[in-house]
């Protein structure tokens, strides 16, 4: 049988803002979004780059699995889940991995999955395809991306609309798989009162919500806009300030069910 192989972008050894612990990052080349503030322009393109097979990728795990002994893998983007037949079968590969004693174990007894996504792949009638069910069965956790609760804003700002997003998160609880749901917060674009209180009201809604993230807007990725000749959409919108995100926190904070 052939090995499913992934198109990989690069990977990171030693992320710890990517899952619980410290990681092993795997970033999967292609994203059919255009967020205005993506930070990997890099990754968008679909065409190959390097191609590694889920035994070579644990390879590069295992060269490392002491500083993860309360972490594990990721693998994000690009968008991660336009490669589904190859995650599926990394992060089933990566649960029966032979780990440490002492580590954080995955749900099957391997290593701790998790998955960074937009979700904007999937899509309702998908919710009984097998191959989806299955990447459910070997994750352990998924950070979701939610770029922004009304769907013309977000399709505004991504180029896509947020029903799938939306969806995907609803699937995730349905399936039981733990989910973090993260937010940029960008000034003037998905930082405004009315849209975190749709964001905090639909994500305390999930019964597997294990936590909201507000990630700052920052502007760290112009260099790379330029280094590939690409024009960076939001040139004159300043970074996301400290107290910017404790604003936004207090206000998701406002309107939990637990506050």
């Amino acid at each position: 049988m052939t090995d499913i192989l992934g198109n990989i972008h690069s990977t990171e050894t030693f992320g710890t803002v990517d899952g619980p612990g410290i990681r092993f990052v795997f970033f999967l080349q292609g994203c059919p979004m255009r967020c205005l503030y993506c930070h990997n322009p890099d990754t968008w393109k679909i065409a190959p780059n390097q191609s590694f097979s889920s035994e070579q990728l644990l390879s590069q795990y295992d060269s490392c699995q002491e500083f993860y002994t309360k972490g594990g893998i990721t693998v994000t983007g690009g968008e991660p889940l336009l490669q589904l037949p190859f995650v599926v079968d990394f992060f089933t590969k990566a649960q029966k991995h032979k780990i440490g004693q002492n580590h954080i174990k995955g749900k099957l007894g391997g290593i701790h999955t998790c998955l960074d996504t937009s979700g904007v792949l999937f899509s309702p009638e998908k919710a009984e395809d097998p191959l989806w069910l299955q990447l459910c069965s070997v994750t352990d956790l998924v950070l979701l991306d939610i770029k922004h609760m009304d769907d013309e804003e977000h399709q505004k700002l991504t180029g896509h609309s947020n029903k799938n997003i939306l969806s995907f998160a609803k699937f995730l609880e349905k399936q039981k798989v733990p989910l973090v749901i993260r937010h940029v917060l960008v000034p003037a674009l998905t930082d405004s009162e009315t849209q975190l209180q749709k964001l905090s009201q639909f994500a305390y809604s999930l019964t597997n919500l294990i936590a909201i993230d507000i990630l700052p807007y920052h502007t760290m990725a112009i260099p790379k806009y330029q280094q590939l000749g690409i024009p960076y959409p939001l040139e004159n919108v300043p970074p996301a300030t400290k107290a910017d995100v404790a604003k936004a926190q207090q206000i998701i904070l406002s309107y939990s069910p637990k506050k």
